[in-house]
């Protein structure tokens, strides 16, 4: 049996918890009015109205696809709590990382293999479609996963976890800014709601790190001062 009270420190009369809590619910509440709620608009290239209303429904399924990126941060997030645990067994992210993107990679050839039955579709030419993998492949599947692991063998999984809500405000911003998508009135408050929230919780981790420094201090500082006084009574005797 597993003792998981190493993973984060709950003390619910304290400053610290109560504002983690407060900013994980608020990001939560972030997160779900970017999916779920898409609103008026925003045109960021008319000068006298600045609201247009989207009369035209959305053919997209945007809904789905936003409730599946859910369910995958909910399960990240659990495989972040099992990682935790593996980091204090085995305190080794290059090694960890490894075996993880073999198992990955394994999993991926067999769930490509039976969804993508066209042969012509795993060939790799030198266009845009290469770039992406080799640019998923270093940046999302090494680099990405070795700084998730180092962090969150220092910082814990809640640290870790925070920046995926926040990721769904950074996406909106990229897309908005470099792809040209539409700005909705939902996507800017959820945003907004989300970096209000994990400013929160970074708020309450480092209070938390600064009240533990300051206890630390407190029962180093006896120890300290009786030392001398042992090594000298010690020294009469002899």
């Amino acid at each position: 049996m597993y003792n998981f009270a190493w993973l984060e420190t709950v003390a619910l009369k304290t400053r610290s918890t109560q504002a983690k809590i407060v900013g994980t619910i608020v990001s939560l509440a972030g997160a779900f009015v970017v999916t779920l709620y898409k609103g008026s608009r925003i045109s960021l290239t008319g000068r006298t109205q600045s609201l247009l209303l989207n009369s035209t429904p959305s053919k997209s399924n945007w809904v789905i696809g936003g409730l599946l990126i859910t369910a995958e941060y909910i399960l990240v997030t659990l495989w972040y709590i099992v990682l935790a645990q593996i980091m204090k067994e085995y305190p080794n992210e290059l090694t960890v990382i490894f075996f993880y993107n073999v198992v990955v990679s394994i999993v991926a050839v067999v769930v490509g293999l039976i969804t993508e039955k066209n042969p012509n579709a795993w060939r790799l030419r030198p266009d845009m479609a290469l770039v992406s993998i080799l640019c998923s492949g270093l940046l999302n599947s090494l680099l990405n996963n070795t700084v998730h692991t180092w962090t969150l063998r220092l910082k814990g999984p809640v640290y870790v976890t925070m920046f995926k809500p926040l990721s769904i405000a950074i996406a909106v911003v990229m897309g908005v800014t470099f792809l040209g998508d539409t700005l909705h009135l939902g996507s800017l408050l959820g945003a907004t709601i989300i970096s209000v929230g994990f400013y929160t919780v970074l708020w309450g981790k480092a209070k938390e790190e600064t009240c533990e420094d300051s206890g630390a201090d407190s029962l180093e500082s006896p120890s300290r001062n009786k030392a001398p006084l042992l090594q000298t009574y010690k020294t009469e005797n002899v």
